[in-house]
């Protein structure tokens, strides 16, 4: 599982169409600041493949001025918790 977290800037005026966009998705929950035209994305993904695909369809989304990763984590399936 690949879950990665970004800051999204909409073009002036898209917040509302773009948190509407993306909340359509599966793979993400939106969180919009209350004061700022800026979202925090989370993205949860199974593997490199599927996270591919969820930036492809980022990309094509025309409300999205641009993002930006700001941290992620891979968990490994072979890790055992002490």
């Amino acid at each position: 599982m690949l879950v990665k977290s970004y800051l999204v800037f909409p073009k002036e005026g898209e917040k509302n169409n773009l948190v509407d966009k993306l909340n359509q998705f599966d793979w993400c929950e939106v969180l919009p600041a209350q004061n700022k035209d800026v979202l925090v994305l989370v993205t949860d993904t199974l593997d490199e493949s599927d996270e591919d695909i969820c930036l492809n369809q980022l990309n094509e989304i025309q409300e999205i001025k641009h993002y930006t990763l700001v941290s992620g984590f891979e968990e490994n399936e072979n890790h055992t918790s002490q």
